[in-house]
């Protein structure tokens, strides 16, 4: 029998209710207000009360208001149809929603219950499976959607039945497998999974090491993420990340996007419902939205489903992860989840952390930073979720908790500047502030010595290298005077500068320039660092600032120009001649 119970103490979201029976940490229950039912979930449990947190507003309730309890935690319904969708926080349609607030009450099942879908069978009868095993595939859009053995079941299983080709509906039965106790289990194309429980259904997890190309040559060539890894991107407003979440979604190499806005303002989350629909995939030549799944949640929708919106959008990362895809689950802002849990532990009294966060965030967010990754799976097969969140902190103050909680969790780190920003040097992301730590990782380096070149990792970091050089003698240059100085420091700073306006910046909106392959991004790296080693006669600092400015001019055109085309040549040797000018002693090409 459920159980029961009833209000005894409201605060804001935080619902105090007395029970007649056992609860569990997580349960999902439902309280029966003005004959509407509103969701809420246990986050506390005493002697005989549970504190819940309810996923929509409280105006109204009453104490003495009934309660009944599932016995389930929050769940993800899972199966065919979730690509294209716009959902909330607790994977509700908010296409099939009317009006322009949410009612209290008003859930929709994610998926389309009537619509057929073509079926293909994988396995057999008589086939051995286990739980998460591949028993047939369905198009969704143009991706194989994999139809699995449920993640719920446990042991091994025999295909007693499964249908033939053909269209079915998602509840339909596709197949029955028989257990190791002769129990027949019927398998539709849906299931359901609790969403703050980690999709293990993999053979191993290793560390990830394999080269994620986004086409953004900054990250690319500076700060690189892997397949299956993780990073994050603080910066304070107008410095362009939504921008750069735009272009990730569009460049990288990864098979389905899913995009969490969890407590974003509304208005910049109906950016994201105007704009995804309409951009262009450069991967497929179809709209991106066909690869891409949306679950919103804006700053004036309730507080805990901001915390549910994360979880549920990871569990579908996880879920299509365990089909062989690669998967980029992109959240903004992780500040406003964060705030949620700030806001919901100040309500239960616990004692507060650093800024009144709570003093387990780190540990929440590293639990969460741990889903993703790269998995081998069962099969042979391979398949991750590459993480990339972004955090709001005020101010721009990157040493504020949550900035410092993420910084423990995630490998990568973008630290979008203010100044690059204010100086329209975009993508804003500071090279030397930023670091990844897979460049450290003998895995990621010999992966790339491979895939690249030998000497990329090398050519990185000396890169990397004339950058903080750079900008050391632009400081003393600033405090001396232009004539304060050697004229060798003007120059080291020009070829920090080289760097900055060729490889770091990049023009989003250009064709040509908004998306830099490797192999493109190899060459004109090796081709400012042949630069960057070159000594130059120069009699007077006035002639610096000219000269490069010339050099970087020709190398910017060079990046608008198709690669290896007779433009792109004809600028590489207008570049060799104007090096020539000043030349004293020509290096070899590294």
């Amino acid at each position: 029998m459920a159980t029961t119970g009833k209000v005894v103490g409201i605060i804001s979201n935080l619902v105090v209710v007395k029970v007649n029976g056992p609860v569990s940490q997580n349960e999902i229950c439902y309280i029966d207000h003005e004959a509407v039912k509103l969701m809420a979930e246990v986050i506390r449990i005493g002697s005989e009360n549970a504190y819940i947190q309810v996923f929509e507003s409280t105006r109204g309730l009453k104490t003495g208001t009934p309660v009944e309890f599932t016995g389930h935690m929050l769940e993800a319904i899972l199966g065919p149809g979730i690509l294209s969708k716009n959902f909330d926080g607790l994977q509700h349609d908010l296409d099939k929603m009317e009006g322009v607030f949410l009612q209290k009450g008003d859930y929709t099942h994610p998926l389309e219950v009537d619509k057929n879908w073509s079926f293909k069978p994988l396995a057999k009868v008589g086939d051995e499976v286990e739980t998460g095993s591949w028993l047939g595939e369905v198009t969704e859009n143009w991706i194989a959607h994999k139809i699995m053995v449920p993640f719920t079941s446990k042991g091994d299983f025999k295909v007693t039945k499964i249908v033939a080709s053909g269209d079915y509906k998602i509840e339909d039965t596709i197949a029955v497998l028989e257990d190791a106790e002769g129990n027949n289990h019927p398998v539709s194309m849906i299931q359901k999974w609790p969403v703050k429980v980690p999709i293990k259904t993999y053979k191993n997890k290793p560390r990830p090491a394999k080269f994620l190309e986004t086409g953004i040559r900054v990250i690319d060539s500076f700060t690189p993420i892997v397949e299956g890894g993780t990073g994050f991107i603080p910066g304070p407003f107008g410095t362009g990340k939504t921008v750069l979440q735009h272009a990730l979604s569009k460049q990288a190499d990864a098979d389905m996007i899913v995009v969490a806005a969890c407590g974003e303002r509304a208005n910049e989350v109906v950016e994201i419902f105007a704009e995804f629909p309409e951009l262009d995939d450069p991967r497929t030549g179809r709209k991106l939205m066909e690869r891409t799944t949306i679950i919103a949640n804006t700053s004036n929708m309730p507080v805990a489903a901001r915390e549910a919106s994360v979880y549920t959008a990871m569990t579908i990362a996880e879920y299509y992860r365990s089909m062989g895809l690669k998967i980029l689950l992109l959240a903004d802002s992780t500040s406003r989840w964060a705030q949620a849990l700030r806001e919901m532990s100040n309500r239960m009294e616990e004692l507060p952390g650093p800024d009144a966060f709570p003093m387990d965030l780190p540990a929440i967010i590293s639990n969460f930073y741990s889903r993703a990754g790269f998995v081998n799976l069962k099969n042979g097969e391979t398949g991750s979720v590459t993480f990339i969140g972004t955090v709001s902190p005020a101010g721009g103050n990157l040493k504020e908790p949550v900035t410092e909680a993420t910084k423990k969790a995630a490998r990568c780190f973008y630290a979008l500047s203010q100044n690059r920003a204010d100086s329209k040097r975009y993508p804003a992301i500071d090279a030397v502030e930023s670091y990844s730590k897979y460049l450290e990782y003998p895995e990621y380096i010999d992966y790339v010595s491979k895939a690249i070149s030998p000497n990329w990792v090398d050519n990185i970091l000396q890169a990397r290298n004339s950058l903080v050089r750079g900008r050391e003698t632009y400081e003393q240059i600033n405090i001396l005077g232009d004539d304060g100085v050697p004229i060798e420091y003007h120059e080291i700073f020009w070829k920090s500068e080289v760097i900055d306006f060729v490889i770091l910046q990049q023009d989003a909106f250009d064709k040509i320039d908004a998306s830099t392959p490797i192999n493109r991004q190899q060459y004109m790296l090796e081709k400012v660092l042949t630069i960057n080693n070159t000594r130059f006669n120069f009699e007077h600092f006035e002639e610096v600032n000219p000269y490069f400015k010339k050099i970087i001019n020709v190398l910017k055109q060079m990046n608008y120009s198709e690669f290896e085309s007779e433009q792109f040549k004809k600028f590489e040797k207008e570049l060799e001649e104007i090096i020539n000018e000043k030349a004293v002693v020509e290096t070899e090409q590294l």
